[in-house]
């Protein structure tokens, strides 16, 4: 049954070459299907009749666009991020690991506890271990706290797996179970997602636009709202503390806007373009005389030999073998990936495939089965018949585009 326009903030908020054989989705027209027109006498400041609706250019949604498919496991652990330290010989361990969904939208604010705990004994130098999005923005808070700082890394940002997360403000994604993190973690989250989403507002406007606002559509064939997803662990909901942060859900008037569909709402949120955006944060790092040295660690017990006496780890889903941490759960996400459309601005959640319009390629996203999907799965290669069934629920979308309904 279809879904009627309400947003379930996981799966839209919220991560292969010679790929033939697709051309059965094949999206004839939607290039020159005619888009929407902002409705007579409103502007979205007028206060009254249904919201101002932007012309929509429609989404080339064709196999012969697919150049990539990347998959991403997420570090996810029942009780939220670990954020405890240890100490290692003589060297301080800053543990900064394990968010989940949730990397890249808590990584300012989960980065500025770890850095003020790691500079509580004012150290001059500190190690960062990882330069995933949890490892650069530790790295950056550090420097601007007045320590020297290297970074040590087996893999540089475009190979982590940050690199291969979706690029939504999601910052409780996956994040924690309500019974195990336990009454008293949603106000450490809060913080957390307060101070990233403050931080965030330094990057809106650079060169590259690695960070923007992003209108998404939710879209509904018809009938009422169908049961969500099963939820069988308890996944943590924290949305409800930030409230105020973003704007509210937009429904739109029926025929407002050129999606062949009986309901349509909007929303609107922050969308992370990460190839500018780690650009960026690299760029800055190196810029202030921070170092990034390749080096692999097999055993904790390693990192006392560094020269730095404090480390930060950020490890991510790497922690699970290097510090032999159980509690870490895969959760497994795959993008495919269009060539990139600069005319398309806005996002889409249809029949549980997500598209983002990010710079570097446009992201689709199959999310059927809410939370669950992809738990406890550690599968690391494409899986070809997600693809194909992701793009074909897009191309058929468009394959209607302009077409009004009722």
């Amino acid at each position: 049954m279809a879904r009627a326009p309400t947003f379930d903030r996981r799966r839209l908020l919220g991560a292969a070459g010679g790929l033939s054989g697709l051309g059965a989705l094949g999206l004839a027209g939607c290039a020159t299907a005619p888009a929407a027109r902002p409705l007579a006498g409103l502007s979205p400041s007028s206060g009254a009749g249904p919201p101002f609706v932007p012309v929509l250019a429609p989404i080339r949604a064709r196999a012969d666009r697919l150049f990539d498919i990347t998959v991403c496991l997420r570090p996810f652990r029942a009780a939220g991020p670990r954020l405890d330290t240890e100490t290692i010989g003589d060297t301080l361990v800053v543990h900064n690991y394990g968010h989940g969904g949730s990397g890249w939208s808590l990584s300012w604010g989960s980065g500025t506890l770890a850095v003020r705990k790691a500079m509580a004994s004012g150290p001059k130098s500190i190690a960062v271990v990882g330069c995933g999005a949890l490892g650069l923005t530790a790295a950056t808070l550090a420097q601007q706290a007045g320590a020297q700082v290297t970074i040590y890394a087996k893999d540089l940002l475009p190979d982590t797996r940050s690199a291969r997360a979706t690029g939504s403000w999601t910052p409780d994604s996956r994040i924690a179970l309500t019974d195990a993190a336990g009454p008293k973690f949603g106000e450490l989250w809060e913080e957390m997602a307060r101070t990233s989403f403050k931080t965030y507002r330094r990057f809106l406007g650079l060169p590259g636009a690695p960070v923007e606002w992003v209108d998404r559509y939710n879209l509904a064939d018809d009938g009422p709202e169908g049961p969500e997803p099963a939820d069988p662990l308890g996944f943590a909901s924290y949305h409800q503390r930030i409230r105020d942060l973003t704007p509210r859900i937009e429904p739109l008037p029926a025929g407002s806007t050129p999606f062949p569909v009986a309901h349509v709402s909007r929303s609107t949120t922050l969308m992370f373009n990460i190839a500018d955006y780690g650009h960026t944060l690299i760029t800055d790092f190196l810029t202030a005389g921070g170092r990034i040295e390749r080096r692999e660690f097999h055993d904790p017990s390693e990192l006392s030999q560094l020269k730095e006496k404090v480390v930060i780890n950020c490890t991510g889903y790497g922690a699970r073998a290097l510090w032999k941490d159980e509690s870490i759960v895969p959760v497994r996400g795959q993008i495919q990936w269009l060539i990139p459309q600069p005319e398309v601005t806005y996002g889409v959640f249809y029949r549980d495939v997500n598209v983002l319009p990010r710079r570097d390629g446009m992201v689709v996203q199959a999310l059927e089965g809410g939370d669950m999907k992809g738990y406890n799965d550690d599968h690391e290669v494409p899986d070809r018949a997600e693809a194909d069934r992701a793009i074909g629920v897009i191309a058929e979308l468009y394959s209607r585009f302009g077409r009004r309904t009722g």
